[in-house]
């Protein structure tokens, strides 16, 4: 369409240009935009050089179609190849994350605790504290104290986690043994009513409470105790302590506090109502910490007592979810 017009203009000139040229009125008009001297080489054809051919255009504008097209078909494909690969890594790798044996890291330890049932975590933690119980035979003697029994030295050091590494750790075959059977019969109640994840928490809480305890007792002891009388005297804050008894403790009175009319069987063979045996065993500890009786912590096992009330109150006014 282009070229139609261009070649018009050039056919026309001729003779109505030269009309115009010829009649005076329109002389200045003219005049104003082309000057007479060129009017005679109006009809006279352009250089090829300086000719405009619109079908140049018209090939240059379909070459670039062309590669524009091809570029495009070739990004469009690229494209479609790496959704299809991202399409595959997601159905390979889905969105719930990676599973290993069961678990998933996104679900977390909450999830696979609601997988184990009231039996589990009972044996679970028998068979923890036997392992540190066989620890006590293997490793050396100076890194199971640092790290497996609770006193002011190791708290005042840095050692946390005797706080809940301690209410694992028994050295004396018969306070194992003592331990673990109260933690066997009052834990599956424990377990069985309110589900093993609130026995596992029970029982680290009340593991923490019998340390916090105890180091409370022992910080008072070593700042009333006199100081340099004698090579015999023993440290209230290098004493340690060890055992389960805090968190049996915790379980046994909570069980105790939920059943008060229950019979229960002091030393296997006693049956006595479970509210009388409570208050014995309460009333007994507090008699050790009167007396100073350096073999039973009594302060330890109120302290399993405090977060058997606490637990207590609070499944009482409905606070506690389990």
């Amino acid at each position: 369409m282009n070229s139609m017009f261009a070649r018009r203009v050039v056919v026309d000139s001729s003779s109505r240009l030269t009309k115009l040229l010829a009649n005076p009125p329109y002389h200045h008009s003219f005049t104003s935009l082309y000057r007479p001297s060129q009017t005679r080489h109006f009809r006279t054809p352009s250089p090829p050089a300086s000719r405009f051919d619109p079908s140049l255009l018209w090939r240059s504008e379909k070459i670039r179609g062309f590669f524009a097209s091809a570029l495009t078909n070739k990004s469009a494909k690229l494209g479609n190849l790496v959704e299809s690969k991202v399409a595959f890594l997601r159905s390979q790798f889905p969105r719930k994350g990676f599973e290993l044996g069961g678990y998933s890291g996104r679900r977390g330890w909450k999830h696979w605790l609601q997988g184990l049932s009231s039996n589990d975590v009972v044996i679970g933690l028998l068979l923890a504290n036997t392992g540190v119980f066989l620890m006590w035979r293997v490793f050396d003697q100076r890194f199971m104290m640092n790290n497996f029994m609770i006193s002011l030295d190791n708290f005042t050091s840095g050692r946390l986690h005797t706080l809940i590494t301690s209410a694992f750790s028994h050295i004396d075959i018969g306070h194992i043994v003592s331990n673990m059977i109260g933690l066997y019969f009052f834990g599956t109640s424990i377990a069985r009513n309110f589900g093993p994840q609130f026995l596992l928490k029970l029982y680290l809480a009340g593991a923490l409470g019998g340390s916090v305890f105890y180091l409370i007792h022992h910080a008072y002891l070593a700042a009333s105790s006199p100081k340099g009388h004698g090579a015999f005297v023993r440290d209230p804050s290098r004493t340690p302590g060890l055992g389960a008894s805090g968190a049996v403790n915790a379980i046994m009175l909570l069980d105790i506090f939920l059943n008060p009319t229950a019979t229960l069987y002091f030393e296997f063979f006693i049956p006595v109502p479970a509210m009388l045996l409570g208050i014995f065993l309460i009333g007994k500890d507090i008699l050790r910490i009167t007396e100073g009786d350096s073999n039973i912590s009594g302060s330890a096992h109120l302290g399993g007592a405090a977060v058997a009330a606490i637990a207590w109150a609070r499944i009482r006014r409905g606070r506690f979810r389990y």
